[in-house]
């Protein structure tokens, strides 16, 4: 698809509206095939007919450096929206698949005690559990060892099935920030990780899907709570690599465009950081903010905020 920026946006006024759009400069310009047909989300696009993508990818990129037509809609293509005002989806609003990878960084594998692993640990999300980069994400009432794992996200564009490692990279599409939001206590119920992991709009995926030529390996990996960093590393120093993963997977499953695989957080997690005099470890809380950043893919900024009450 050649270097790209590529957005999910909630139209204005409509937030369950959403509509993929290719990102110039300081603008979400709305992808629309040939005959007018809008894009619900990058997933969407993605899936597209790789002749439909590139023609639609030209007018919009065309339809950016006209100023004429810089606002308003033209032949092929919607709305420019400013991105500074900008209401971010998930990426992938209804991925068919969301893999994540435990314990793929070794010092993370480290600092919560286990052995390195021989092959990737991988539990599963679901398109439910998915939020928008900016999004406040709730603490449930039935938990509060809320933590944060920064992560670089996988999104798959071509595909396909049994993908040897070498073959990897030309089905991925690119690559995003995620936060693998984690409620530790009930991951802690048992040896299996997923009731931990999947819950309603915990995990923020984005803002930018970034083409792979255009990012690069071993871009820095930084988590802010509340302006402190609590997580730096190199997206580079994985256990196992993207092409890896993706390969792994797919020998599972058949891995269909705008499909995610989440590749791990580093150290640095509320989970491995107690409290030597009172045990404590630190939660997130109400009113705490959490920024996840990757060099050349952007910030996530997640505010967390107190659910509902039990009855």
């Amino acid at each position: 698809m050649g270097a790209m920026k590529l957005a999910t946006l909630r139209r204005p006024g409509t937030p369950a509206d959403t509509f993929a759009a290719l990102v110039v400069d300081a603008e979400a310009l709305e992808l629309r095939s040939a005959d007018g047909r809008a894009y619900a989300d990058v997933g969407a696009f993605l899936a597209a007919p790789e002749a439909e993508r590139e023609a639609t990818l030209r007018t919009t990129a065309d339809r950016g450096s006209d100023p004429e037509a810089h606002h308003g809609t033209c032949a092929g293509s919607g709305e420019a929206h400013p991105l500074a005002e900008a209401d971010f989806a998930p990426l992938v609003t209804a991925p068919s698949k969301v893999f994540c990878v435990g314990l793929n960084y070794r010092n993370h594998a480290e600092e919560t005690g286990i052995e390195l692993p021989e092959h990737p640990t991988l539990f599963t999300k679901f398109a439910d559990s998915l939020c928008g980069a900016e999004d406040d994400v709730e603490i449930p009432p039935e938990e509060h060892r809320i933590d944060w794992e920064g992560e670089l996200a996988i999104i798959i564009g071509a595909g396909g099935r049994r993908i040897p490692e070498s073959g990897a990279a030309a089905a991925i599409a690119g690559y995003a920030v995620a936060n693998d939001v984690s409620m530790r206590g009930w991951q802690g119920r048992t040896s299996e990780w997923l009731q931990g992991k999947c819950w309603e709009a915990s995990t923020p995926v984005g803002p930018f899907l970034v083409t792979a030529d255009e990012f690069v390996r071993g871009a820095r990996l930084t988590t802010r709570v509340n302006g402190e960093t609590v997580q730096e590393d190199s997206t580079d120093d994985l256990i196992f690599s993207p092409e890896a993963l993706v390969a792994y997977c797919s020998t599972l499953v058949t891995l269909r465009p705008g499909d995610l695989i989440l590749t791990g957080t580093p150290a640095g997690v509320a989970l491995g950081r107690k409290d030597p005099a009172t045990g404590r470890r630190p939660w997130l809380r109400p009113g705490d903010v959490v920024e996840t950043a990757i060099e050349g893919l952007g910030v996530q900024r997640t505010r967390f905020v107190s659910g509902e009450p039990r009855d």
